[in-house]
């Protein structure tokens, strides 16, 4: 708006506080517009995630994804309201908060692993997706491709099938090494399992081990198959990455070191609480890249037109204490390319 300073020599002071009081109530209009902003462009985020904010794990990720929708300027209650979830590998709940987040007018949701994902299809196909930690997401029908995944739904994988040819491959090089390999899953929280399995049954011959598959579904079934395993010798186990599993690491870990198996895992944190041995992504990693994706959809970008992105870090951790109560060694080659190696 424009101010006429001066109209006639008569009406200047007149004019000059017309327009000293223009000024005031365009500052105040301009003062209460910015007080009420935060109010008047909330928007609203809805989190899946496979943990629980308890776990220093989930908490981890979470926080992860907060600082990366701090660095878009995205901050939970100014202009962003956060609707968090936390399914805890139980997939009843996946389907119980799924409903929810699309209930309660999620403008965007991000998705923690494939279960996450499959509950939230199944209960709308327009509210954008943006997922993490997923398992060869074209292999399991959830994207098109990883370049133009079209659709509601992008976001960032987990693993590959190939990658459980590497760990099969740990166990066999550890001494002694392992001569039976039992692979760890939930069917329910693992739908790629299949996959997975398939490629380790085709490269355990060439690396002297044999395949044994152990689907669970609670910690009685997991102490089962470790009973089992203990009694044949040689024998070690394999985890599949899944939120059934993460949650129940400390089962796993505990049952592990008093069967003494050996026992190689998709996330650091297995040997970090005392697991032997893994190699995989940084769970946290993913979940900063998302808040990227997120603010691009807030902003307007359709998520078919985002590629998926891979991991792009990867680290091996080794736990030296549990390998000497096992009686174990690593290999040199092991020991070199470690990430971290727990003393």
């Amino acid at each position: 708006m424009r101010y006429p300073l001066n109209s006639g020599e008569g009406s200047g002071q007149a004019n000059r506080r017309t327009v000293l009081a223009g000024i005031a109530a365009g500052l105040a209009l301009a003062s209460r517009a910015a007080q009420a902003q935060p109010r008047d462009r909330m928007r609203r985020l809805g989190v899946l995630l496979d943990l629980l904010p308890s776990d220093p794990e989930g908490q981890a990720e979470a926080d992860a994804l907060a600082r990366g929708l701090g660095a878009h300027n995205w901050h939970e209650g100014d202009n962003l309201r956060i609707d968090w979830r936390w399914g805890d590998g139980d997939a009843a709940l996946y389907e119980r908060y799924a409903a929810e987040l699309v209930a309660v007018g999620s403008e965007v949701i991000v998705a923690a692993g494939t279960v996450s994902v499959e509950a939230l299809q199944r209960q709308n196909s327009t509210i954008p997706i943006v997922f993490t930690l997923v398992t060869e997401p074209v292999g399991q029908g959830l994207v098109a491709s990883l370049a133009h995944p079209g659709g509601n739904i992008t976001g960032f994988s987990g693993y590959d099938t190939s990658m459980v040819t590497k760990w099969l491959a740990m166990l066999t090089q550890i001494t002694p090494p392992v001569a039976r390999v039992a692979v760890l899953y939930n069917p329910t929280t693992t739908p790629y399992a299949r996959m997975m399995l398939h490629a380790i049954e085709d490269a355990a011959p060439s690396l002297g081990a044999a395949m044994q598959e152990a689907p669970v579904h609670d910690d009685a079934e997991i102490e089962a198959v470790m009973t089992g395993l203990a009694r044949l010798g040689r024998s070690g186990l394999l985890t599949l990455p899944n939120a059934f599993v993460n949650a129940h690491r400390d089962t796993i870990v505990a049952l592990a070191a008093r069967y003494r198996l050996p026992a190689v895992h998709p996330f650091s944190f297995f040997p970090k609480a005392g697991g032997l041995m893994s190699f995989g992504d940084d769970r946290s990693d993913p979940f900063r890249r998302a808040a990227d994706y997120v603010d691009r959809i807030l902003k307007g970008a359709k998520p078919g037109d985002l590629p998926v992105q891979n991991p792009t870090k990867f680290e091996l951790v080794l736990n030296l204490k549990t390998a000497k109560a096992l009686g174990i060694t690593f290999p040199a080659t092991l020991l070199a390319a470690a990430d971290e190696v727990i003393e």
